[in-house]
């Protein structure tokens, strides 16, 4: 998973190809919870290049993209945003692949 360094790189990695943006924190209980099945999910998917962002680095961006409970998955495909599983619960192998299942292709 690629982590992202700058609001500027953000912006232009969406702006070609399909991908998913998992927006977490060092500290957060829920985000390490998942973590392990990650990189299955990440093989499951391999259409999807999967970037990690640091929430607490990109407070700003997160306040602009409503964005405000971690771990949370935005999807894009050339620019334009086609899905999101934002809000503040644990979520599970099982929740983020249904979500990824119901992307538009």
């Amino acid at each position: 998973m690629q982590k992202i360094e700058s609001v500027e790189q953000y912006k232009e990695v969406i702006q070609s190809g399909k991908h998913i943006m998992m927006f977490s924190a060092d500290w957060c209980p829920d985000c390490r919870f998942i973590e392990p099945v990650l990189p299955e999910i990440m093989d499951n998917h391999p259409n999807y290049q999967f970037h990690y962002v640091d929430r607490d680095k990109f407070i700003d961006l997160c306040v602009e993209l409503n964005i405000f409970g971690i771990p949370s998955f935005v999807a894009y495909k050339d620019g334009k945003e086609t899905g999101r599983y934002v809000n503040k619960e644990r979520k599970t192998k099982e929740q983020i692949e249904e979500f990824i299942n119901i992307l538009p292709s």
